[in-house]
């Protein structure tokens, strides 16, 4: 049974991971689609809103940024070294 349980464990994991990759590769795809749509407007017309238009990509980049870096494991702050160097740390301190 303990392996059953392990297998389990494991495919819920994998399944959860996918469903993380499925939700940054839709927003890529998003951001991609809708900020070459933007583009193309304002080179169409002439770019008479190009700064609030830029301004809404670059914020949204950003976020596109930190998605990915949730995604993919990529946080330089909170990583598991910080996590676990934390969780020793709150140990020591109950002791």
């Amino acid at each position: 049974m303990e392996s059953f349980t392990t297998q389990e464990e494991a495919r819920q994991k994998a399944v959860k991971r996918v469903k993380e990759l499925k939700g940054f590769y839709n927003h890529l795809i998003s951001f991609m689609l809708v900020n070459g749509g933007i583009a193309l407007l304002v080179w169409y017309f002439g770019g008479s809103m190009a700064f609030f238009i830029w301004t809404v990509t670059i914020w949204w980049g950003l976020g596109l940024l930190i998605h990915a870096l949730n995604t993919f494991k990529l946080n330089p702050f909170f990583g598991k070294k910080w996590e676990e160097k934390k969780i020793k740390e709150l140990l020591e301190n109950e002791h």
